[in-house]
């Protein structure tokens, strides 16, 4: 009884808002796939139950799984997400060494 090895766990079903939740990351990274250059310009709009901040976050890590560089902007529907460039880059915090 001590020694009995035990079963391998079941993988657990994914409750419905986790699915959505990976349908709508893949949605961002194959959003952020298309930007390629800094004219093209996306804006997410924010569902009733999406908090801003949390899906900025999304928007963040979808673009690095995407390996893009790109700047998420605030506008009154959601966000706006484009190319990072020079001239969009936040000025704030450290500045990198040269």
């Amino acid at each position: 009884m001590l020694d009995k090895p035990k079963g391998a766990a079941k993988p657990r079903a994914l409750s419905p808002k986790a699915l959505a939740r990976e349908r709508q990351q893949r949605q961002l990274v194959q959003m952020l796939g298309q930007i390629t250059d800094p004219k093209a310009v996306f804006e997410v709009r924010l569902g009733r139950e999406e908090k801003a901040l949390t899906m900025r976050q999304r928007i963040m890590k979808a673009a690095q799984e995407a390996r893009k560089d790109v700047v998420v902007r605030k506008s009154a529907n959601g966000w706006l997400v484009g190319m990072a460039t020079p001239e969009r880059r936040s000025k704030r915090g450290r500045r990198k060494k040269a």
